[in-house]
């Protein structure tokens, strides 16, 4: 009969770089010879990470989307990793923070309540806030969280001029969160195509715990 591999379950969620790829390194060294790591992060960005390592390191990986911001990683180990040679703390850092893709992303909080931006002629705001979202997906640092609530609830959903952008902001990692007591005033629930669904609470607190709040 078949011995079955041991495995180790890692949950790297909310973890930034580089993190996750400590947190793989220890589990896969905890093996102490063949078997399975499997861990779970939040962003594509820890994906590639990941995935880089297990190149390095010459060990097989594979990646899936489980949910919106939830990806499992898998690392399977034929043999027993060989031991690292004993580095300099600072050293080892470095080392390990160059495996990474930096974590673009900062505490800001950014707040659309409108499907458009600014005062004035309403087919230039839609224009001017679809063109505020591209260019965040342009950003070198990328906000934490954006929150779309009353007005901006609609920009989530399906047919939103800027989906694929958003999709793309929250493939980076950043959070996208839509009331959803506006959504059911609006009666779009069904319609919500990008990030999750959250309430005033949730609200609050974000903008409460945030370093910037930009409200275009």
């Amino acid at each position: 009969m078949r011995e079955e591999q041991p495995m180790i379950k890692i949950d790297a969620r909310g973890d930034a770089c580089p993190l996750p790829v400590v947190k793989a390194k220890k589990a896969i060294a905890e093996l102490h010879g063949p078997g399975e790591v499997e861990v779970l992060v939040d962003n594509e960005i820890a994906v590639q990470n990941l995935t880089k390592m297990a190149q390095q390191k010459g060990y097989l990986s594979s990646s899936e989307k489980l949910a919106e911001q939830e990806y499992r990683v898998r690392f399977t180990i034929k043999d027993t990793p060989a031991a690292e040679t004993a580095v300099p703390g600072k050293v080892k850092q470095q080392a390990e923070a160059e495996t990474c893709i930096p974590d673009a992303r900062t505490d800001t909080v950014v707040v659309i309540a409108s499907d458009k931006m600014g005062e004035g002629a309403e087919e230039l705001g839609k224009t001017l806030l679809k063109a505020f979202v591209f260019s965040l997906t342009q950003q070198d640092k990328l906000p934490k969280t954006i929150l779309f609530y009353n007005g901006g609830a609609s920009l989530t959903c399906e047919g939103s001029p800027m989906l694929e952008d958003l999709k793309a902001l929250e493939a980076e990692g950043v959070e996208i969160l839509t009331c959803g007591t506006c959504l059911n005033y609006y009666g779009i629930t069904e319609k919500l195509a990008v990030g999750g669904v959250t309430n005033m609470y949730v609200i609050a607190e974000k903008m409460l715990n945030a370093g910037n709040v930009v409200k275009p």
